[in-house]
This record gives C-alpha cells, sequence and structure tokens, in this order.
C-alpha cells in the first residue's frame, strides 16, 4: 500500500479518534489517506492552538492527543503547544510534514532541522526515513508519549517517503505494566509515617492521573493525614473531605502554609518540582521527605528524599495502604484529622469572605464563587496563565480529579480556550468552561471560528483588566508599587464573539454573572462571555497574606 495509508492505519490501530491541526502541501498524502479513515480532522485556524487542544485531549484521555502541521513555519507554531504538554505531562503525538528527502541535505525552500528543534521540548522526536519503519516509528511515539510520566512525542513525514509503496502492516497495541513499589521502600515509608508527629501528605500532578487519586483518598483516611494539593493535583482528594487542606502555591503565606510549617514528614505523590519549587515551602529544611513518583525524585537542596519509591503511584500506595491495614488494624486511623478542622475552616471562610459582594468591576473572588456554585462536580474548567490563574489556584476547589486543568509547568499563555475545544471532544458530555485573560485569549482567539464550525458548546469567560496584570502584580510586589506600562486595547467581546457567529454578552453587573452563565451553557454552539474584573484586589491579597498568623 502508499505509506501515507499505512501511516493511518498505524494511527487507527492506536485507537485515534481526532487529528487537531493544519495541513501543508507536504501532508496532502497523509491527509487523502484520512479521507479514507473513521479518524476525524479537526481542521485548525493556528497550529499551537491544534496542540493546545491536543494536550487538553490527553490530559483529560489519558491517550495522546495527537495534532498536525507542516514543515517549516507549521513546524515552529507547534513548539509553544507542544513544549507545555511535555512540561505538563499530558500524551501527545505531533505530526509534521517535511520537504522531500532529496533536497534535505541543502540549502531549499522552508528546509530547516524540525528534529532538532523538538528534541529539547519532548521525550522523542524521529524522522521516517523509509516507508517500512513507519510501523515502528508510530508505535514507538504512542508508547513512550503515553508512558509514565507522559509527555510529546515527534513524528515527521517527509513528502517522498509518504508516497512510497510498503507492505508492512501496523504493530499490535500491547499494554506495559509499570513496576511494582520495592517492599523495603514501602516499610520504610510506613515506619517514618507512624513515627512522625505531624505528617502531612502533599499531591502534585501525578497523583491525579492512574487510579492514584483513589489510592491517595484511603492513605489519608486510614492514616488521618491531611492532604494540600498543588495547582496541578486539584481534586486529587475532594473539597469536601476533611482530610482535603486545598492548595499550595501563592508564595506569599497563606492558610495552608500553616500545615506545611507544622509538619515534620511530608509525604510526597505525584509531586513535580517544576509545579512549585520546594524552596518556597521548605526554606528552613527540616522535614523528612516520601517520595512517591513514577520517577526519581529530582535533586534539590530544598528537597532532600529520606525515602524514594519509584514506581506506579498507585500500586506504592496500594501497598502501603494494606500494609497500614495488616500491622495497625483496630488501631486506625493513626493521627486524628480532627486537629486540621480549624485550619480547614479557617480556609473555607476565606473562600466565603466576598461570596455576597456586589461591587462593579467584579472582584476574583467573588466571580469565582460564583463560577464554583454553577459548576457541577464533574464540569470541567481550564484556567489560562495570568493573574485569574493565581485566583483560581486558590479560590476554585474540586470535587474530582481531572476537572480543573492548569498549565503550571510550562505556564502557557493561550493554553485554556483551544484547550476547552479538545476538552470536549474528549468529554462530550461534559460542561466545559475556560477562564482567561484578556491578553491570553487574544493569543488563539482565532479559533473560536473553530467551536462555532464544530458547533461545540463551550463557553470562553474572559477576566478585562486591559493590561498584563499578572506582570504588574509581580513588578508592584518587587518594586514597590512601581511597573512598567502594561495596558493595551480590547476589542468588544460581545461583537466580537457574534462577528464569529457566537454567543456573547459583556458583563455590566455582578447580578448578570450567574443568569449569564445559566444562558451561556444553553448554547447550541460555543459562548463568550467577559467581565470587567477589579485586580486593585491583587496586591490587597498579597498584603493580607503577608499579615497572616499562623495557627493550626
Amino acid at each position: 500500500m502508499k505509506a501515507s495509508d499505512l501511516f493511518v492505519r498505524c494511527l487507527e490501530a492506536e485507537g485515534v479518534t481526532h487529528i487537531f491541526g493544519v495541513p501543508g502541501e507536504e501532508n496532502a498524502h497523509v491527509m487523502m489517506s484520512l479521507l479514507e479513515s473513521k479518524i476525524k480532522f479537526v481542521l485548525c485556524r493556528h497550529e499551537q492552538a491544534a496542540a493546545f487542544m491536543a494536550d487538553a485531549y490527553g490530559r483529560l484521555t489519558g491517550k495522546p492527543g495527537v495534532c498536525l502541521a507542516t514543515l517549516g513555519p507549521g513546524a515552529t507554531n507547534l513548539v509553544t503547544g507542544v513544549a507545555d504538554a511535555n512540561m505538563d505531562r499530558a500524551p501527545l503525538v505531533a505530526i509534521i510534514g517535511q520537504a522531500s528527502t532529496r533536497r534535505l541535505h541543502k540549502e531549499s525552500h522552508q528546509n530547516m532541522d524540525s528534529i532538532a528543534m523538538f528534541r529539547p521540548i519532548s521525550k522523542w522526536a524521529q524522522s521516517i526515513a523509509n516507508a517500512d519503519s513507519i510501523p515502528e516509528v508510530v508505535r514507538k511515539a504512542f508508547k513512550l508519549a503515553e508512558s509514565e510520566k507522559p509527555g510529546a512525542s515527534i513524528i515527521e513525514l517527509p513528502e517522498d517517503i509518504a508516497h512510497d509503496e510498503t507492505s508492512r502492516t501496523p504493530m499490535p497495541v500491547r499494554k506495559t505494566r509499570r513496576a511494582a513499589a520495592d517492599h523495603k521502600a514501602v516499610a520504610r515509608a510506613v515506619d517514618i509515617i507512624v513515627k512522625a508527629k505531624s505528617p502531612l501528605i502533599l499531591a502534585g500532578n501525578g497523583a491525579v492521573r492512574k487510579r492514584a487519586a483513589t489510592q491517595l483518598l484511603r492513605l489519608a483516611s486510614k492514616t488521618g493525614m491531611g492532604v494540600v494539593n498543588t495547582f496541578m493535583g486539584k481534586g486529587a482528594v475532594p473539597r469536601q473531605d476533611e482530610h482535603c487542606l486545598f492548595t499550595l502555591g501563592l508564595q506569599s503565606k497563606d492558610h495552608v502554609n500553616a500545615a506545611i510549617e507544622a509538619a515534620d514528614v511530608i509525604v510526597s505523590v505525584g509531586y513535580d518540582l517544576v509545579e512549585f519549587s520546594p524552596e518556597h515551602w521548605n526554606k528552613k529544611g527540616g522535614k523528612t521527605i516520601i517520595h512517591i513518583d513514577f520517577w526519581p525524585a529530582e535533586l534539590d537542596d530544598a528537597y532532600p528524599v529520606e525515602v524514594d519509591i519509584v514506581a506506579d503511584i498507585a500500586d506504592a500506595l496500594w501497598q502501603m495502604n494494606e500494609l497500614i491495614n495488616q500491622r495497625y488494624e483496630g488501631k486506625l486511623p493513626l493521627f486524628d484529622i480532627k486537629g486540621r478542622a480549624k485550619l480547614r475552616q479557617n480556609i473555607l471562610d476565606d473562600f466565603a469572605m466576598e461570596k455576597n459582594d456586589t461591587a462593579f468591576p467584579m472582584k476574583p473572588q467573588k466571580i469565582l464563587w460564583d463560577v464554583r456554585e454553577f459548576l457541577g462536580p464533574s464540569d470541567i474548567l481550564l484556567a489560562d496563565v495570568g493573574a485569574h490563574k493565581m485566583w483560581v489556584s486558590r479560590y476554585y476547589q474540586c470535587d474530582d480529579a481531572n476537572t480543573c486543568l492548569i498549565s503550571n509547568g510550562f505556564c502557557s499563555m493561550g493554553f485554556a480556550f483551544p484547550g476547552s475545544i479538545g476538552a470536549k471532544l474528549a468529554m462530550p458530555d461534559r460542561r466545559i468552561m475556560s477562564i482567561n485573560g484578556d491578553a491570553g485569549f487574544m493569543m488563539n482567539a482565532q479559533d473560536l471560528e473553530t467551536a462555532v464550525r464544530l458547533n461545540l458548546n463551550v463557553v470562553a469567560m474572559i477576566w478585562m483588566d486591559g493590561e498584563y496584570g499578572l506582570i504588574k502584580w509581580k513588578q508592584q510586589n518587587q518594586f514597590n508599587g512601581r511597573h512598567f506600562d502594561l495596558k493595551f486595547g480590547n476589542p468588544d467581546f460581545e461583537l466580537f464573539a457574534k462577528s464569529f457567529g457566537a454567543w456573547g454578552k459583556v458583563i455590566r453587573s455582578a447580578a448578570e454573572l450567574k443568569p449569564a452563565l445559566a444562558e451561556a451553557f444553553v448554547q447550541p454552539g460555543p459562548a463568550l462571555i467577559a467581565v470587567p474584573v477589579d485586580y486593585a484586589e491583587n496586591r490587597k491579597m498579597t498584603k493580607r497574606l503577608g499579615e497572616l498568623s499562623f495557627t493550626i
């Protein structure tokens, strides 16, 4: 068969249902082969948006999201989205076109070494040198992208190879079992926890993957340990559970830091240092750290690991739970979680402080109170990068794992709205919403047309302040209130949405927000809600958190 036909059959064998992308002439044979396939090609308006769609799709399904671009500028436009998936541990396979192998050795039109460009931001990047190697290359790309820790794989298919003839067939997809945790390491970890005075669990990005959340909650319940999560570990323990002490990640002091400071033992589960450096929560040192993850712990002066359990997280936690059952049956829980009740109530009271606020422009706290009340336990919120991300991270808490997607490894502006398209295609029965700053939304606003064309009811909320708010906030904190001029102009977002054929509304009072959300989610296609936000609250929160007196 033609090589491009084999390539598509290999994608089908991997279970691919959607490919997000912008094709070029070098992808022509692949696109023609896709015409005969059940795989749906989602034509996007920018390659970066396509990569973000694949990123979110991969995070939610656990199977690699797939994006496609042509050579040269098409490939370079994928870079930010691919890097985001790779550093945020989302399985992704990017397919890129390339010029004929007959001219790669010399200066020629749009010819560049794309594979070399992608290597630092992917787990594996490979050009297909002959048609017969297609089954092996595709199988390896998907296997590596999906294996822990997930990330990005790149496949380059030159245009002349794509129409070569081959008699090969797709390789079968076989499940790979991860290694079980070392029993001596598990026993040592349990010994340390039992002897601790105030142990605490830190749940990171890996804690919401591969059934880990179920075993994590069992461990918390059996031991009586409280659980603090990172931005990307939200939902590892349900927000209503008494063991949940909510989110760590603001570099200022916060109520949750009281639990961290009081802890003598930290059990970190699926914690990636790329999310939030340990120097921010272990400044004084002296804590005994148990690291449970798919990879060995990163070396860091502020992260001295006493026990490094390198294995499937769910299996490691299961072994710990079983050992605790055997040793301490009838004596569980080991610690009284009621000792954390005052701290937990302080945090909950803090979250509710502005719930009845009617000020306009709206305070971030009030916006998120209304959003959290409106969205159900399994609905999915995607947060873009900007000042709003810090507010979402602190105030928006979750009932289930993977119901709040935040880019906090690579931290890419422009992720949330196109990501919501990928999320809706991955989870069509869920309500999907993105919260974006006005700067981040405009970075991929063109793919509003994609959502309209697909008739997807994704809701994009835009927080309007007319400047790069997070950069302003950080400059003000660092330079005693001074900041560079970071203002810009915005379109009329209501008219902007309507010009694409979408529903749109600009909020003009706090009372309009909940009714607007209700109206947005019954639209047949995408909806856009623009909310003027009062970011004077940024520095007020910095000041208030800096003055907190910790109690636990």
